[in-house]
């Protein structure tokens, strides 16, 4: 009779992982997605690129920023991985940029929000964001050199309930009211928005006395990363949110952790706090190894992605 034949624990394991990664993805619910690399950026001063905004002015655009303690300057790259402008913001300093956002002002004109809202230790008594107009950007193949923004305004902004870290920035297409979601190691985001009814810049446009006066947040909802497991990533990777954006019909909220992308439904007429509290689609781009910055295409359904190592990617995430 022939012996029967034996496995080690270690081969057990490691066979009980393998069958439980094939499961994973029905368990979680994972939407089909697919993931293309379009670039890999040519500009290695673009080395920890922690945001990402579609340019409101030029087609095929985005905008993008080193994290903390680079310099503070944007840059716009286009769909070939090429810089085509580099930017001075005037009168800012790059404590901890984290996210970028783009949009109209008053006027209709293109505008950028860069979100000084990185607060790891929560010590910060305030944080900030610029705006800029959007600047112009030079043409395909030419020497790119620096530029200084147009004149910046900026925000002093105070949570209820005392500092929070941040790494999402969003601005509402319809309302322009700016948004921000916090990150939190047990995956607890909250989304905070300028105080209802108030514009972005009737704080700065009250006058000397009042331009620097700190913004108050409010609480308009909530969402909770669960901590899904990937290969390569800790359950904890998953509950770190990096970047949110609008869809640009304000009908979808996007939000990456390091490891993973969520979308929520936002119906019209329905408070935000309920929207995102139903279970968000999850997908899971195959070509970042962690997730920084998102932003939406023109057509609400295409995300785009970058990541915060070199050589920087461009990635292109369809469902």
């Amino acid at each position: 009779m022939k012996p029967r034949p034996t496995f080690s624990p270690f081969l057990i394991f490691h066979l009980s992982s393998l069958i439980f990664s094939l499961l994973l993805p029905a368990q979680d619910g994972i939407t089909a997605s697919k993931s293309e690399r379009v670039a890999t950026l040519a500009d290695t001063r673009i080395k920890e690129s922690s945001g990402l905004a579609r340019s409101q002015r030029h087609e095929g655009i985005f905008w993008t920023m080193n994290d903390s303690g680079g310099e503070p300057c944007v840059f716009a790259i286009d769909l070939q991985g090429r810089t085509r402008a580099k930017v001075r913001i005037q009168d800012a300093a790059n404590f901890d940029w984290e996210d970028l956002a783009s949009g109209l002002d008053e006027q209709n004109q293109p505008v950028l929000y860069i979100g000084d809202i990185g607060d790891n230790l929560h010590i910060r008594p305030t944080v900030q964001v610029y705006r800029i107009p959007e600047p112009a950007i030079a043409a395909a193949g030419e020497i790119v050199p620096e530029t200084i923004s147009g004149p910046s305004m900026h925000w002093h902004l105070t949570y209820p309930g005392g500092p929070r870290n941040a790494e999402g920035l969003l601005v509402h297409p319809k309302t322009r009211r700016l948004h921000v979601l916090s990150k939190a190691e047990d995956g607890r985001s909250v989304l905070y928005a300028f105080p209802a009814g108030v514009e972005p810049l009737a704080e700065a446009d009250q006058g000397a006395e009042n331009k620097h006066k700190p913004v108050l947040l409010e609480k308009v909802g909530a969402v909770s990363f669960p901590g899904y497991e990937r290969v390569g990533k800790r359950p904890t990777d998953d509950r770190l949110c990096t970047g949110a954006a609008f869809s640009p019909d304000g009908s979808r909220l996007a939000a990456s952790t390091y490891s993973s992308l969520y979308e929520w439904q936002l119906p019209a007429g329905k408070p935000t706090a309920e929207a995102l509290a139903a279970k968000p689609l999850r997908l899971v781009p195959d070509l970042l190894r962690q997730l920084e910055a998102i932003t939406y295409d023109a057509d609400g359904r295409t995300l785009w992605l970058t990541s915060e190592h070199l050589p920087t990617p461009l990635v292109r995430v369809s469902r």
